[in-house]
């Protein structure tokens, strides 16, 4: 499944070890799971609203595993498999480390809801941080307290909240188009691609800064592998392309590996 739904983050999770590698796979689907139904093209928002909030409310209950299957099994007719085997990739999770996992899928959840209720208004770079940071920052923040969990790694969570919201800023960049064919909009009043570019490198520098203070191990090559991507996509858009191909993914996580 992690191969089916991402193509940046299926190799960097491939290559954790243990505990950490379920940890980290059941947060990155379940996450991806609620994506899914926020950014579904056929289901009415007021749908996406009220699933969203449920899981929402499912993930801060008593039996959240058990409130998510029956929640979302029932669904299949209408939601993508990542999504309605939800519960699966939370039974996955490590059990000393589903409390920030859950805590955090729960407040992505809300926070997306929030967006579509609003349908996705982003009008000021205010408004774009606050989105990013929902969707993507707090994927940064959850990240460190998985590190923490896992070796005891103490990280700025600034920096973190800022490595993620870069990797949002640089699929933003590349949807660009399929985003406006389904009418929603991204980039704040007036601002152009340069300004985009702009605002991506300067969350990405500080990104690289996150990742150069993490120690030697497993959590700095998975950091390192997406940002590395990260970068080369940027100058692959400024220059008129716009995907990495697959030799050029390869040969980049090799020298990083």
């Amino acid at each position: 499944m992690l191969k089916n739904t991402s193509r940046t983050f299926f190799i960097p999770i491939n290559k954790l070890k243990g505990q950490l590698q379920d940890a980290v796979a059941s947060a990155y689907l379940c996450m991806r799971a609620i994506d899914e139904i926020e950014d579904h093209p056929e289901l009415p928002e007021s749908y996406k609203v009220e699933k969203l909030m449920q899981v929402h409310e499912a993930f801060l209950s008593d039996q959240p595993i058990e409130r998510i299957e029956q929640l979302l099994t029932k669904e299949q007719q209408l939601l993508p498999e990542v999504t309605y085997r939800m519960a699966e990739w939370a039974s996955l999770c490590p059990e000393s480390a589903r409390t920030a996992v859950f805590r955090h899928t729960a407040k992505m959840s809300k926070q997306m809801a929030e967006w579509v209720a609003v349908d996705w208004k982003i009008e000021t770079e205010a408004d774009l941080d606050g989105y990013t940071y929902s969707v993507a920052g707090m994927v940064g923040e959850m990240l460190s307290d998985i590190w923490y969990w896992y070796d005891g790694t103490i990280t700025d969570r600034n920096k973190a909240v800022a490595f993620g919201r870069g990797l949002q800023a640089v699929n933003i960049l590349r949807n660009r188009q399929e985003d406006m064919e389904r009418g929603v909009n991204f980039f704040p009043v007036g601002w152009d691609m340069q300004q985009m570019v702009q605002y991506t490198l300067r969350n990405l520098s500080v990104a690289d800064e996150y990742v150069r203070e993490l120690k030697e191990g497993q959590p700095r090559t998975f950091c390192k592998i997406p940002l590395t991507l990260a970068h080369a996509t940027v100058k692959l858009i400024k220059s008129g392309g716009n995907k990495l191909t697959r030799d050029t993914v390869l040969r980049l996580v090799n020298s990083i590996t």
